[in-house]
This record gives structure tokens, C-alpha cells and sequence, in this order.
């Protein structure tokens, strides 16, 4: 995906809009599909193996040659985490309520923050912990009356979830090698999983062509999008736009089920939008002053 007219830093931002934007419809696909947690994410997971598949050969055919795929070490390591955070997410969204999974998922820019800083010596700068202060307050106002008690498991899951996202972006920022088709490749993990659960007694899916729609289209995109941001920017920005699906979410719900937002979820999506706008504006105005 060349954007030869855009500098480094724009780049990675564009790109990580766009896996935020396309990974926000994750949830309601899942729900519209209608199936048991196994036979969901065998089905989503093998149809982002496939269509990986389809987009390598096409591109061999077209290009003469293959594209980087798992280069090096780091990117096995970085592998085995997308996939676990695949199972963990999934597993998420079924023992506890959307509202749970996307507060604490929210946390994944943060645990990005903190690896980097320990692992990477990239020290936040001052407008990212600003910006990280505000969008704390912003979830903390979506879930404010949605998180309730009963579901450990599952918010267990999620935090695992955006911590393993976390440590996989950063691994990807600390390589800067082309990763854009480690996570995709690492849906074999979730899809060996739960085809190994699901195949005695078979698929359980009431609208199949939602989740394979889904895998196919939406989480590739989203995927190597995101993975493919920590070239240009640090863990912790393409962290922030994670948080697109926390905003994103709830309104795709309410449009596709008639869901209505409480009044408080809609603040506070106003207040991480308007966060996650602010900092990367600030910080493409920033490197675009810097000297070449």
C-alpha cells in the first residue's frame, strides 16, 4: 500500500484510522453472526487465514514476488501473541458485557505506553499523557453504570487482551520490519482452537455469512493496518486508535440494534474522539516542523 505523498508519521496515522475504523464493526458482526463461541471464532479465523491466502498468491502473481510474511524472531513472537489475543478477545465478548470488553481493552494504549517506556526507553511525551488523561475520563464515562459484578472471567480476558495487543505493537515498533501479515497469519492459532472444539458436533452459526465476512474483509484490513502503524508511529499512538472500537462500537450497535447509547456514552465519545483528533493532529504538526 504505497503512500508516496505522505511523510512517515501521516502514513502511520492514516493507516492505524483505518484498522480502528475497520476493527470498530468486530463486535456487531460477531453478534449479527449469532453462533456459539467455538464455532464464531473458528469461522472468523479461518476466513481470515483464507483470504490471507488469496491476497499472498494474488500478489505473487502480480508483483513476481512474494511479500514479506514472518521476518525474523521477533515476528514468531508477535505471532503467537495476535493469536492469543484473538482467543482472549473473543472469549471476552462472550463472558461479559460489550461495555466491560471495551472499557478494559481501552487500557491497551497504556500497557503500550509502559512497555515501550521499559522496553524501548520511549518515554511518553507530554501531549500523549495528556491525551491518555482525557480518554481515561471519556471510557470511564461510557461504562460508569455498564460494568457490574459476576463477570471475572471475562473482564480477565479482556485485560489479558489488551495487555498480549500491547507487547505484540510493541514488538512490532521495537523490529520496524514490515509485520502487516503476522497477525493475519496468526488467526491459524484461534482457528486451530476452536476448529478442534467445534468439529465433533459441527458449526453452530445462525448467519454464517456475517463472521465470514468479518474475518474475511474486516479483520484482514484491520489487521495489517495496525500492524503495519508501528513502523511509523510509537506503540502508544497506534494504541490510541484501538480505542476507536470503544467509541465506534456502541454506535454501531445502536444502528444495527436498536440499541440506544446512554446519554454518558455518548459524552464520552465525544471526549475520546475529540482526544484521539487532538493528538494526532498535534503530533503530525510536530513532525512535520522537524528538520529533515
Amino acid at each position: 500500500m504505497p503512500l508516496p505523498h505522505l511523510s512517515d508519521h501521516r502514513k502511520g496515522l492514516l493507516l492505524t484510522a483505518i484498522g480502528g475504523l475497520a476493527l470498530s464493526m468486530d463486535i456487531p458482526l460477531v453478534r449479527l453472526a449469532d453462533g456459539d463461541i467455538w464455532s464464531i471464532l473458528s469461522a472468523r479465523s479461518v476466513a481470515t487465514v483464507l483470504a490471507t491466502f488469496v491476497i499472498l498468491i494474488a500478489m505473487r502473481l502480480f508483483a513476481g514476488r512474494w511479500p514479506p510474511l514472518v521476518p525474523g524472531r521477533p515476528s514468531l513472537l508477535a505471532g503467537l501473541l495476535y493469536g492469543l489475543s484473538s482467543v482472549t478477545f473473543v472469549l471476552a465478548v462472550f463472558n461479559t458485557a460489550t461495555a466491560n470488553v471495551v472499557f478494559i481493552v481501552a487500557f491497551n494504549p497504556m500497557f503500550g505506553a509502559l512497555l515501550s517506556w521499559l522496553f524501548l526507553k520511549e518515554k511518553p511525551q507530554p501531549v500523549t499523557l495528556i491525551a491518555m488523561l482525557f480518554m481515561i475520563f471519556g471510557v470511564g464515562l461510557i461504562v460508569r453504570e455498564g460494568l457490574s459484578s459476576g463477570h471475572v472471567f471475562g473482564d480477565a480476558m479482556a485485560l489479558l487482551s489488551a495487555l498480549v495487543l500491547a507487547a505484540a505493537i510493541t514488538l512490532g515498533r521495537a523490529s520496524r520490519r514490515e509485520m502487516g501479515f503476522v497477525p493475519l497469519l496468526a488467526a491459524i492459532l484461534p482457528a486451530a482452537l476452536g476448529l478442534a472444539q467445534v468439529l465433533p458436533s459441527g458449526l453452530s452459526i445462525a448467519h454464517p455469512g456475517w463472521i465470514v465476512f468479518n474475518g474475511a474483509i474486516m479483520m484482514p484490513v484491520a489487521f495489517w493496518c495496525l500492524a503495519t502503524g508501528p513502523r511509523y508511529l510509537s506503540a502508544p499512538e497506534v494504541g490510541m486508535f484501538y480505542l476507536l472500537e470503544t467509541v465506534l462500537a456502541p454506535i454501531w450497535v445502536w444502528l444495527i440494534f436498536a440499541e440506544t447509547p446512554a446519554t454518558m456514552t455518548l459524552v464520552g465519545g465525544a471526549i475520546l474522539v475529540a482526544a484521539i483528533a487532538a493528538h494526532s493532529v498535534w503530533m503530525a504538526k510536530g513532525k512535520s516542523v522537524q528538520p529533515a
